[in-house]
């Protein structure tokens, strides 16, 4: 379940409802907000929830201070922290965070390796030194080195899109995080066959890396206007569709005329723009990227779409919904798939 970044007592109070009600992680994503200070909130209202950036953005921040963050969440929470990474794409890095780009699996590589060597020089006692193309880090004196906390390093879980990012989660990281712009063609076609690949490179067993849910769920309440919400999502497939980082996808399904339309109005001046391309979504698209109805409903489709294939489905529940009916929608998810 997604935390909110509101008022500190709000996010507190999200947080306890979602342990309570059965959920094993909360998340928080970098949006409009930073995603780590809403996690240190929920840490302290609850005892037994996951904590997960869902994701944070890797290139916009160091090595060196993501390590220091994501160390203290750990120690904060007793160990119930993950740090979910993503890389954006080029004009976010380099427009907005004001960062440099470069080919982002390999610096992705390096950053996580550059991770691991800080916590270990923290938690182990071995000198840091990593040198790399991107990053190189190779100072650590005593005063900035955290005390170890005793609950072992966080686990990294990697967003990925296409097959190259895939392939690294499957190498190096502890969770797969596929993008919400994917469907179950491309995850079975291309996704898991990728993860596949990086881990018989690093040996690993399918075991060692979490997969979460991929594709767009929207859970309807009683009182939601359907189309409205509808419309909401046809409009965010639309600003991922126009993205070319994501036009694999579409090509997939026979769909690269969508993405060349998408791209051509989205780089127009006009204002209505965002709202013509959302118009382009037609409902095919919609329901083959998007699993939409009420919590029974999307429960019962991520089952039928997913079951077995992976560990982790991301639900967002309307407001105000019981426990109990959270709960039970909850168990029927992580009743064993039909053999």
């Amino acid at each position: 379940m997604h935390l909110g970044a509101g008022p500190p007592a709000d996010v507190a109070a999200s947080a306890r409802r979602a342990e309570e009600a059965g959920f094993d992680t909360v998340t928080s994503a970098e949006v409009d907000h930073d995603p780590f200070l809403p996690l240190a909130l929920a840490a302290a209202a609850t005892g037994r929830v996951r904590l997960a950036t869902g994701i944070a953005v890797a290139f916009a921040r160091t090595p060196m201070t993501m390590a220091y963050v994501a160390n203290d969440l750990q120690a904060l929470s007793g160990g119930r922290f993950v740090l979910g990474l993503g890389t954006q794409t080029k004009p976010h890095i380099t427009r907005r965070f004001g960062m440099t780009w470069g080919r982002p699996a390999a610096q992705m590589r390096e950053y996580l390796t550059a991770l691991r060597a800080i916590w270990d020089d923290w938690n182990t006692g071995h000198e840091l030194r990593h040198h790399g193309e991107y990053y190189r880090h190779t100072l650590m004196t005593a005063n900035f080195r955290p005390a170890p906390h005793g609950h072992g390093d966080p686990p990294i879980h990697l967003a990925a899109v296409g097959p190259v990012m895939t392939r690294l989660a499957g190498e190096l990281a502890d969770g797969l995080i596929p993008h919400g712009f994917s469907t179950e063609r491309y995850f079975r076609e291309v996704t898991l066959p990728a993860l596949e690949e990086g881990l018989e490179r690093a040996g690993r067993d399918r075991s060692a890396v979490t997969v979460h849910c991929p594709g767009m769920v929207q859970v309807l309440g009683p009182g939601d206007d359907v189309e409205r919400r509808r419309q909401a999502m046809r409009a965010q497939i639309a600003f991922y569709g126009s993205t070319p980082a994501y036009r694999g996808v579409l090509a997939l399904h026979g769909r690269q005329d969508l993405h060349e339309r998408l791209h051509a109005l989205s780089v127009r001046p006009e204002a209505d723009r965002w709202a013509r391309m959302a118009d382009l979504v037609d409902d095919e698209v919609l329901d083959t990227f998007c699993v939409s109805g009420t919590l029974t409903e999307v429960s019962a489709e991520l089952s039928r779409r997913y079951g077995g294939l992976v560990d982790q489905v991301h639900l967002q529940p309307p407001a105000g919904m019981p426990a109990e009916e959270i709960r039970a929608a909850l168990e029927s998810l992580r009743a064993p798939a039909p053999s």
